[in-house]
């Protein structure tokens, strides 16, 4: 029983359920955004994108193609929604945080690999490489 405790409350296990929730609650929250604020804005445009009524059926069964249609245009309004509200921002924040910092890492000439600056042979591949000379500002 003491190993099971010791899985549940790992971090990793617990991390990934707070992630989960709040994964679940930001889309509640997109999916409310884009039926509020987007969805009306296509329909100004170009009639509501609700097409669960197409079907087509051969021999006698039906294949209602319009629900696979109205949900792919919705994820694609998500996806749009959560790339250009959240993704772009936090990119361009995460970038301007880190303007200033110094590098800490190169890569390798051999094999590609981030190894230190300072370092003269890669972890990675064993190759020699010079050490980059230090800036002084």
């Amino acid at each position: 029983m003491s190993g099971f405790k010791k899985f549940l409350i790992r971090g990793n296990l617990v991390e990934l359920a707070v992630a989960f929730v709040v994964g679940a609650a930001f889309a509640g929250l997109v999916k409310d955004f884009a039926n509020s604020f987007i969805t009306p804005l296509i329909a100004l445009l170009g009639g509501k994108p609700d097409y669960t009524g197409l079907a087509v059926t051969v021999e006698g069964t039906k294949f209602p193609y319009g629900v696979f249609l109205t949900s792919a245009i919705a994820f694609f309004i998500t996806a749009a929604i959560v790339y250009f509200l959240v993704v772009l921002p936090t990119a361009k924040l995460i970038e301007r945080m880190d303007r200033g910092k110094e590098a800490t890492e190169r890569e390798c000439p051999e094999c590609l690999s981030e190894i230190p600056i300072k370092a003269t042979r890669c972890r990675y591949c064993t190759a020699e490489v010079s050490p980059v000379a230090e800036v002084v500002h």
